[in-house]
């Protein structure tokens, strides 16, 4: 099972911000804690242990509220197990979160939580008198369902048509069925075709809401690694979320920092873009179907786009009554994550990791540990077939990552029995108008724009009849050329990450029960590589 790592950097994929952070660039590093190597993880844990927020009497209710949330899921013994370690102070957990995709959305859901499960084992191997629980945080509060109604599968986009409001996980799945049953054509009838069409109408018909249908598919096809999936829309847990609901309400400390920290990553270099804008009040409020924003005026807070009315010492009274309506948006999730969680790492994709980096002067300010963050892993899976293709047209799977009109011109170069890099020609062209600038010189200087000018356009005639030769050799070789692009454009769809286009169930077909297994073999987070990888 050959594969090969690729630094990011080096793929072309990945934002500077996230290069930089890979490289620890000190421009970066006023904006994360800790940078995620094994040897660091010590003093995460320890400085975790000693927090206020994981006392004995908040991990007591982190393990009841998801041994709740469980009471109707056939999990794992090594997953309630898990869960029962929460409530011990020697317990600590790495964390991943994800949407509510459809059909558990692209092919990188799944390489999120390996990631989480492999740091959390690796962990557990390095520290084995403390336990490590990898965890999948549902982004169940969520209200942007057109990001989710959908997925693609070999690049047909299934769409699920309803009108929604509210938080995600709340919507009922009626309707669904219809989506799976084009889906299940889809898929065809072989054993790993049914075993899909099972999982997905087991999830998605025999339960009611989207939260449970997503936990049930997560579950089983990780249950048998301790995943714990964690829903944050929980009473019980909202509970420990009030007093910082209260900060958010009245002293707005997000708003104020997170800007501030924005201007210092703009300042720190001009390729890094704010990933999250702040609000003054960053929080939702979900009730009766809805899930709309909390304003202040004056001193009167709103729900928008309703009647919803509160003075300061009603709104108070609501979040202790009613911790569970006030629904943090995605720059404060990761503040609730962590209040409620015994965490020491997040584990998520470059544009994640980009608005982490806004928080870390905003978790100072409310005194909470910052986690170490990483980069999830990546990878591109490729077939037997297609690595025996790759052979015979000479094409390297560093070769794959190139953009599509770099990666054609290189291979017409290569198969041409032409030289059409005329960067030799060039060369002597210059150097011949050096003799001519020293020349005109010694003669008449007035000349020497002449001489310039003459030079450009000769150069540029040089680059015209280049572009011309290449695009002409393209014609040629087209066969050969277009072999090439056909299989390029099978691991790169549609010039994107494999990962980003294709849904698990394609590859589930091809690979089956071993899939999974497979990359949990294979993916290694801490390694900072992009995986090239054939099964």
């Amino acid at each position: 099972m050959p594969t090969e790592c690729i630094p990011y950097s080096e793929t072309g994929y990945f934002t500077p911000i996230i290069c930089d952070y890979l490289a620890e660039k000190p421009a970066l590093q006023p904006f994360y804690h800790r940078f995620p190597k094994l040897e660091n993880f010590e003093a995460q844990l320890q400085e975790k242990q000693q927090s206020h927020l994981t006392d004995a009497s908040q991990r007591a209710i982190l393990s009841k509220a998801m041994l709740a949330q469980y009471k109707n899921v056939a999990a794992s013994e090594k997953t309630i197990q898990n869960i029962k370690k929460l409530a011990n102070e020697d317990t600590f957990t790495i964390t991943t979160g994800h949407q509510l995709n459809l059909f558990t959305g692209p092919l990188y859901f799944l390489y999120k939580i390996i990631s989480t499960i492999n740091l959390a084992k690796e962990l557990q191997e390095k520290h084995p008198n403390y336990h490590f629980v990898p965890i999948y945080w549902m982004a169940s509060e969520d209200h942007d369902f057109d990001e989710i109604c959908y997925f693609n599968y070999k690049g047909k986009k299934l769409r699920w048509n309803r009108e929604a409001s509210g938080a995600v996980g709340e919507l009922s799945t009626e309707g669904l069925s219809e989506v799976l049953n084009v889906f299940t054509k889809e898929l065809g009838n072989s054993n790993n075709a049914k075993y899909l069409a099972s999982l997905f109408e087991d999830g998605y018909i025999k339960h009611n809401n989207l939260t449970d249908a997503t936990r049930y598919i997560a579950n089983e096809l990780f249950k048998q690694y301790g995943l714990v999936i964690v829903d944050g829309n929980d009473k019980a847990l909202k509970q420990l979320y009030i007093p910082f609901i209260e900060n958010e309400l009245f002293q707005q400390t997000a708003h104020k920092k997170v800007l501030e920290t924005a201007k210092q990553l703009t300042k720190a270099s001009a390729d890094y873009k704010i990933q999250v804008n702040p609000r003054e009040i960053n929080l939702f409020y979900i009730n009766d179907g809805i899930r709309e924003r909390i304003l202040e005026n004056e001193g009167v807070f709103s729900v928008n786009n309703t009647s919803v009315r509160w003075n300061s010492e009603q709104i108070k009274t609501e979040v202790h009554t009613h911790p569970e309506r006030f629904s943090p948006n995605a720059l404060l999730r990761p503040l609730y994550q962590e209040i409620i969680l015994p965490n020491l790492c997040y584990i998520g994709g470059g544009g994640e990791l980009a608005y982490w980096f806004e928080l870390k002067s905003y978790f100072e300010a409310v005194n909470v540990t910052f986690p170490m963050l990483l980069l999830r892993n990546s990878a591109v899976i490729k077939t037997a077939k297609q690595s025996e293709k790759m052979e015979k047209l000479n094409i390297s799977n560093r070769d794959l990552f190139l953009k599509k009109d770099d990666f054609v011109a290189a291979k017409v170069k290569e198969l041409s029995n032409i030289d059409i890099d005329f960067t030799p020609q060039k060369e002597h062209l210059k150097q011949q108008f050096k003799d001519l600038y020293t020349l005109a010189e010694q003669t008449d200087k007035s000349f020497l724009g002449a001489v310039a000018a003459q030079e450009t356009k000769q150069l540029k005639g040089l680059q015209h009849l280049e572009k011309r030769l290449l695009k002409a050799q393209k014609r040629v070789l087209k066969d050969k050329v277009s072999r090439s692009t056909e299989l390029q454009e099978s691991l790169f769809p549609n010039n994107s990450l494999q990962e980003r286009r294709e849904n698990f169930s394609e590859r589930y077909l091809e690979y089956g029960e071993h899939l999974i297994p497979t990359l949990v073999k294979h993916l290694q987070p801490l390694s900072g590589e992009f995986l090239v990888l054939e099964l």
